[in-house]
Formats: structure tokens, sequence, C-alpha cells
């Protein structure tokens, strides 16, 4: 994650879920939320996340996030990891 954070991705949702699938995460578990606002500005915080063994791996990186953080959490109940709208994964 510190990797594509310090990258010219590094708030690219598809950067950080390919590091993710390279490292041996299956792709379908995952989440992630869009790059861009509503007025096609770069976002200024990026969720993604992987569902994994019942627990979800959830990262968040961004201008307005210090640092790249990245915590387990449980699984939501409704199912997945992310509250909200994500984007498709479809790369």
């Amino acid at each position: 994650m510190t990797q594509v954070a310090e990258s010219s991705d590094s708030v690219a949702g598809r950067a950080y879920i390919d590091a993710l699938v390279a490292v041996g995460f299956d792709k379908s578990a995952m989440q992630v939320t869009a790059d861009r606002t509503s007025v096609d500005d770069p976002v200024d915080s990026l969720q993604f996340s992987v569902l994994w063994a019942g627990e979800c791996l959830v990262g968040q990186v961004g201008p307005s996030t210090p640092a790249p953080t990245a915590m387990v959490l449980p699984e939501l109940p409704s199912g997945g990891c992310l509250i909200g709208q994500t984007r498709p994964i479809d790369w």
C-alpha cells in the first residue's frame, strides 16, 4: 500500500486493487470507491477493501489522509466491507 501511495498513482483505485491481486487476494472479493468527484476533481480520500475469511481489510489513502491507513474490520451485516457507493472493478 505504501509503495502505491508514494507513486504517481496515489489516488488511483485501480493501482491498489492491482497491488492486492499481485500478492494473492481475490479481485472478486474487493470494493473500491471512485477516483474522481462528481465534478471530475481528484477525490480527497479513496477507500478500498477486500473481504477475506469473514473479515474486511480496509485501506484509506488520499490528500486528506495524513498517511496510508489500513485496518481489519468485521464484514457488514449486509455483506461486503464498504458503506456507500463503490465503483465496478471491471478490468
